[in-house]
């Protein structure tokens, strides 16, 4: 039952999160949406640490783990707004945009678990 309220709280606060800086972000960029980018680069990027840390034997409890990965990730990320906004360039005719889209979500996200690793990798040799 705890474990399911540590994923409960992750995920309201990786939701909160993601709404802050979306918003923010958006105010800026009305015609890209980089707050969806940049949420999901910086999600990429926790989880490729948290995941390879443990697996290099960092030693984190369950509950943190799950409460970051599940919980706060989980909420933080979004797949499903990243399908709706490239849907919706592609509707617009800003195919410009929607390759940027695409391709800066993808490249960017394996990327930062890539550095990910690389930082769980150097903070337990």
């Amino acid at each position: 039952m705890m474990q399911i309220l540590y994923i409960g709280l992750g995920g309201f606060l990786g939701a909160i999160m993601r709404f802050l800086i979306s918003r923010f972000v958006g105010s800026y960029f009305t015609s890209f949406p980089l707050g969806t980018l940049i949420v999901n680069v910086t999600g990429s990027l926790l989880l490729g640490f948290i995941v390879y840390s443990v697996s290099f034997g960092k030693n984190i409890s369950p509950e943190l783990r799950d409460f970051m990965t599940i919980g706060f990730i989980g909420a933080f990320t979004t797949m499903s707004t990243f399908a709706y906004e490239s849907f919706r360039l592609a509707e617009l005719s800003e195919f410009m945009y929607l390759f940027f889209n695409l391709f800066l979500n993808v490249f960017l996200c394996l990327l930062a678990v890539y550095v990910g690793r690389e930082f769980a990798m150097i903070l337990n040799k």
